[in-house]
């Protein structure tokens, strides 16, 4: 996993949510909040990374961060998602990886040799003026929200 340190990239962009509504980052403006970028929704590594963030949703929630997951997925996957994993943050659908590739989370990924482009699994930690402050690349599904909770003192 790589982590960076401060960035101070502003993210700035809408999308729909699970439920199709839209949601803008100018909502966030004052919070502190967590983006994260998984591959597709209700695949074994996301569920077990959007899981760890539900399971530590109350303890990022006490510390003033809200979640946000962003996937390729549509709308009604991420829905599904949402349902099924019992998850209480909002899913967003970057269906032309618009965003992602932004924010350097879409790219070449290589898998038993072959080379293809995809969602690289990434996090952001975004501050009160929609500045990223701490970005990771590439995290393992199971340890990354145990490495992002010591990271921010949680």
């Amino acid at each position: 996993m790589q982590r960076t340190g401060e960035t101070m990239k502003k993210v700035e962009f809408e999308l729909l949510d699970q439920d199709g509504n839209l949601f803008s980052t100018k909502e966030m403006l004052g919070k502190r909040w967590i983006l994260f970028f998984y591959p597709a929704a209700l695949t074994p590594g996301c569920v077990i990374e959007a899981g760890s963030f539900r399971d530590e949703y109350q303890q990022f929630s006490k510390a003033g961060y809200e979640i946000v997951g962003i996937s390729p997925d549509p709308p009604k996957a991420n829905a599904k998602f949402r349902e099924v994993e019992n998850l209480p943050f909002r899913l967003l659908s970057d269906e032309e990886h618009e965003i992602a590739s932004r924010l350097g989370a879409w790219g070449v990924k290589s898998s038993f040799g072959r080379q293809y482009e995809g969602l690289i699994r990434s996090t952001f930690v975004i501050d009160e003026k929609g500045e990223i402050e701490r970005e990771y690349r590439n995290v393992r599904a199971k340890e990354h929200v145990g490495v992002l909770e010591g990271d921010l003192g949680l």
